[in-house]
């Protein structure tokens, strides 16, 4: 394993996709809704979404306004909505009502880039896959495992840097330090555990 990725795992053993979900549909509509969303917010979304609602049938059947107001909370409610709905019209009509297996398919979907493709395949699907969001980026960057300007060259560059069978702790472990110690202001460089390593430590 990569030193970063050993330091970074002895201070969060238990980094992992704190989404809440059940089934691969479940986890999709998740990561749609996290857009710009905390994880936290969405699972208390999706908790009661997913009581009247969860499968691409049953949301399809859905009142679009129905589904805004079960969102809503997320952000950007009306284009996620819009979104999922031909989201599961894909599903249903092009996929037979499962989440596709591979990267060509998933980016497809309507809400569906990238990063939502990678998160499939690495959580769901348990494919070599590093997703790249906000935070992998940012410290990604900070750390100077890449000096790509976009996700997919930061991705790229991750990719070289890391073995396959890391990839999917890779992906937790450049998150959780994202959200707990590299913040977007103020990152927190004097309790860092990779403060004598980082070029931005101190510096930011």
């Amino acid at each position: 394993m990569h030193s970063t990725l050993e330091k970074l795992n002895e201070i969060y053993p238990d980094a992992t996709c704190e989404l809440k979900y059940t089934t691969e549909f479940e986890l999709l509509i998740s990561v749609i809704l996290s857009a710009q969303c905390t994880d936290k917010r969405v699972n208390i979304v999706t908790d009661k979404l997913f009581k009247r609602a969860n499968t691409p049938s049953a949301i399809r059947d859905m009142d679009l306004g129905e589904l805004e107001e079960y969102i809503k909370s997320c952000g950007l409610y009306k284009n996620k909505a819009a979104n999922i709905k031909a989201c599961c019209d894909e599903l249903i009509d092009k996929f037979g009502g499962r989440v596709p297996q591979t990267m060509d398919e998933l980016i497809t979907l309507p809400g569906v880039g990238r990063k939502t493709a990678n998160v499939m395949l690495s959580v769901a699907f348990n494919q070599p896959a590093i997703a790249v969001d906000t935070h992998v980026f940012r410290v990604s960057r900070r750390l100077g495992l890449s000096d790509g300007n976009t996700p997919d060259a930061v991705e790229k560059d991750l990719c070289q840097a890391f073995d396959k069978e890391d990839y999917r702790n890779a992906h937790f472990l450049l998150i959780r330090h994202g959200r707990d110690c590299c913040h977007s202001r103020n990152p927190d460089c004097r309790n860092c555990v990779l403060n004598g390593q980082c070029p931005s430590a101190y510096i930011v």
